[in-house]
C-alpha cells in the first residue's frame, strides 16, 4: 500500500497570506514555509511556472522543511508551450518581444537554468515530481506525441507528472492510448477534479501510468473555469461529501502506486488548506498524511 500525501498547490498565494491562516510571527518567508510543513507533507511550487526557479531558493526550501517533506515543482511556462512574457525571463535572456519557444538557443538556455534551479531539491531527495501542465490547445496527435518525446528526453532522470488540459486526452476512446503514451515515457498521469458540466472539463478520473507516483489536483468546481479572473476561476470551497467521493479512488491509487499526491488548487483565501485538512481527516489515520508532524 502506497503513501497518500495531501497538500496544496501553493503556500505563498497572496490570498492565503491575507486570509489569516498563518499566525502572527509566522508570516515572513521562512515562517510561512515552516508553519505549512508542520501541517502538510507535500506542496506544489507554482511560482516556477511564472519565473525560473533559483538554486538559492530551492536550497532554502529544503533547509526549512523536514527531511521527509516533498516538493512538486511546476514547469516553467515556456517549457510547456504557454505564452511567456519577456519579463518572466532573466534580464540577459529578454529580447523585447514574447519569448519564442521555437528559438532553439533560448529554449536550451531556459531548460538549463530550470534544471539548475531545481537541482538542490533533487540532490536533497526532496523533489517529488516536476509537473508539466500542457495547454488546452495541445490535443492528442502526432504533434503532441513529439512534444511528449522531447519533454522525456529533456527530463531524463527526473520524476515527471503530466496534466493535460484538452478533454480529448481522457475520453473513453483515447484514454488507453494516453495511458500507454505516458507509461512509455515513465511519466505519471495527473487526474483532476473540476466542474464536470463545462465543455472543457476533464473527466474526474485517476489514471495510473507509473508504479512510482500518481497525482490528483483539485481545481475546485467553479462555473467560471476558463474565463474571468483567477479569483472567479478558483473560488470554491469543497464540501466534505464532495471530498468523500474521492476517498475510495485515492485508496485504490495507493494500492497501485508507491505514492499518491493529492493537491488542492482552489487557491482563494484559505479554501485550499481547509480542503486539504478535510481530505486528510476523511482518509483516516491509516493512509492520511501526518498533519502536524515536525
Amino acid at each position: 500500500m502506497g503513501d497518500i500525501l495531501v497538500g496544496t498547490c501553493s503556500w505563498t498565494d497572496p490570498a492565503l497570506v491575507r486570509s489569516g491562516w498563518y499566525p502572527k510571527g509566522r508570516r515572513d518567508a521562512e515562517g510561512r514555509l515552516r508553519y505549512y510543513a508542520e501541517r502538510f507533507p507535500v506542496v506544489e511550487v507554482d511560482s516556477t511556472y511564472y519565473a525560473l526557479p533559483g538554486e538559492r531558493n530551492s536550497r532554502l526550501w529544503a533547509e526549512r522543511t523536514p527531511d521527509t517533506f516533498t516538493f512538486d515543482v511546476k514547469a516553467f511556462s515556456l517549457l510547456t508551450g504557454h505564452p511567456t512574457r519577456p519579463a518572466a525571463l532573466p534580464g540577459d535572456l529578454r529580447a523585447g518581444g514574447p519569448a519564442d519557444a521555437r528559438d532553439p538557443d533560448l529554449l536550451d538556455e531556459v531548460w538549463k537554468r530550470f534544471a539548475a534551479g531545481i537541482e538542490p531539491l533533487r540532490q536533497a531527495g526532496r523533489l517529488g515530481s516536476v509537473l508539466f501542465q500542457f495547454p488546452p490547445w495541445l490535443r492528442p496527435g502526432e504533434r503532441a506525441a513529439e512534444v511528449l518525446a522531447l519533454t522525456a528526453r529533456r527530463t531524463q532522470g527526473w520524476p515527471v507528472a503530466v496534466e493535460f488540459r484538452h478533454p480529448d486526452w481522457w475520453r473513453a476512446e483515447q484514454a488507453e492510448a494516453t495511458r500507454s503514451l505516458l507509461a512509455g515515457h515513465g511519466m505519471a498521469a495527473v487526474g483532476v477534479d473540476m466542474n464536470p458540466a463545462l465543455p472543457s472539463s476533464l473527466p474526474p478520473g485517476a489514471p495510473v501510468t507509473s508504479p512510482r507516483l500518481s497525482v490528483v489536483r483539485f481545481h475546485g468546481r467553479s462555473t467560471a473555469w476558463g474565463r474571468g479572473s483567477k479569483e472567479d476561476r478558483f473560488r470554491y470551497a469543497y464540501a466534505d461529501d464532495e471530498l468523500a467521493e474521492w476517498v475510495p479512488r485515492l485508496r485504490t491509487l495507493a494500492e497501485r502506486t508507491e505514492e499518491v499526491h493529492v493537491l488542492f488548487n482552489n487557491c482563494c483565501a484559505d479554501a485550499a488548506v481547509r480542503a486539504a485538512e478535510a481530505m486528510a481527516r476523511l482518509l483516516g489515520p491509516s493512509l492520511a498524511p501526518q498533519v502536524g508532524r515536525t
